[in-house]
């Protein structure tokens, strides 16, 4: 009981740091969302007594997650195109998902994404919550977090990209693939080729 309790209140914790970093103006917007995935990460950690296990290397780890990573840009690619045809808010939310990225030069804001959120993220949401409750709980509460948002096609996103990185570890019963499809993603669609 103590143990659903502690895994209840970290993800109200989840809720509420994402609220502090996407509707609050302290510091700088991914200083707020790094430090808060950063916080739900060390103490997913801390309380996961078998942590090594999540991170055990093997060669093919790499290759999926790269793998993965390209696919997930292409679905989103896709999903844009069907987005802008029929949704006639779509361009807005799309730009919205964007408007963030002049708070702090590209290159920061790619090494915060690859080396703290992304990787920062899946030790929470998969390796932690997933682990206890499951693949479809988890990837509605992922979404979910994103309420915050206020982004209809965030929130869609964020459902689909976590839909499939929950298969993925799923399927691969480690956090190394998911760390890098994650890392890989999140550079490749807020850096280096936005879906603007």
């Amino acid at each position: 009981m103590s143990r659903d309790y502690a895994l209840i209140r970290l993800i109200v914790l989840a809720f509420a740091l994402w609220y502090f970093a996407f509707q609050t103006d302290v510091w700088n917007f991914w200083v707020r969302l790094s430090l808060a995935a950063a916080l739900l990460a060390t103490i997913a950690l801390i309380m996961t007594p078998d942590r090594w296990e999540l991170f055990r290397a093997r060669p093919r780890d790499i290759a999926i997650g790269v793998a993965s990573a390209l696919l997930l840009y292409g679905i989103f690619w896709v999903g844009k195109q069907i987005a802008l045809a029929i949704l006639p808010f779509a361009a807005d939310q799309i730009q919205s998902v964007y408007a963030k990225r002049g708070q702090l030069d590209l290159l920061s804001i790619g090494l915060l994404l690859f080396f703290l959120l992304g990787p920062s993220e899946e030790i929470f949401w998969r390796g932690f919550v997933q682990r206890r409750l499951g693949l479809p709980v988890t990837t509605a509460l992922y979404a979910l977090v994103h309420i915050w948002t206020l982004n209809l096609l965030l929130l869609v996103a964020a459902g689909v990209a976590g839909l499939l990185w929950g298969w993925l570890y799923q399927r691969e019963q480690n956090l190394i693939t998911v760390i890098i499809s994650h890392a890989l993603w999140d550079v490749s669609i807020f850096v280096l080729f936005p879906l603007l």
